[in-house]
């Protein structure tokens, strides 16, 4: 089956780096850490908050079948809403995005909720920290913001987070860097913006 990607050859990062699309048959793929959630592919914060619960007290493949299931539906009406980064092959990043209906617990930010013309990015993180500062979100986002475009896409908005990079969601600093504006200010969590 062929999964569409954007490749770039080697460059400051000295890896072969691909970014696809976030499928069924990839969500497997995500990277693993060892702190809660220990992936996104078993984190269904922004999806199902009643059910979002540590990882390591529920079984690993019922989270999983859960986002399965998210990740069908969106696709099913939205269209491809994640993408994955390999570097020589191993799986670094993982991003998810999709209209805020989709993401319910985004409602719940105090600098929220998202606006109705955008597509929330809920995650951008480049789990694997070696890997990090060498222009990789950058690249990562930027296929999110090319591929949102060419759809006719408004808006897309993300809460970044201002004191910790550690984030899935990115911090804002990164966000403000690449040309998003702050839309909404709060001291932890402002609703950031690029109109598209």
């Amino acid at each position: 089956m062929f999964i569409p990607y954007v490749q770039f050859s080697e460059d400051d990062t000295n890896m072969n780096i691909e970014i696809v699309n976030l499928t069924e048959e990839n969500l497997m793929d995500a990277p693993e850490w060892s702190r809660h959630p220990f992936s996104c592919k078993y984190c269904l914060y922004w999806e199902f908050p009643d059910e979002c619960i540590d990882a390591a007290s529920e079984k690993k493949k019922d989270m999983m079948g859960r986002k399965l299931e998210w990740l069908r539906n969106v696709n099913n009406e939205f269209g491809n809403c994640g993408k994955i980064v390999y570097g020589d092959g191993e799986s670094i990043g993982y991003a998810q995005y999709a209209p805020p209906r989709h993401l319910p617990n985004s409602a719940g930010y105090d600098s929220g909720p998202p606006s109705d013309d955008a597509v929330l990015i809920s995650c951008l993180f480049i789990a694997q920290e070696q890997s990090r500062g060498l222009g990789l979100g950058s690249q990562f986002l930027h296929s999110i913001i090319d591929e949102l475009r060419e759809k006719g896409t408004q808006a897309v908005e993300t809460f970044g987070r201002k004191d910790n990079p550690e984030n899935p969601s990115g911090p804002a600093e990164f966000y403000l860097r690449n040309g998003f504006r702050v839309h909404k200010d709060d001291e932890e969590f402002p609703l950031l913006r690029l109109d598209l």
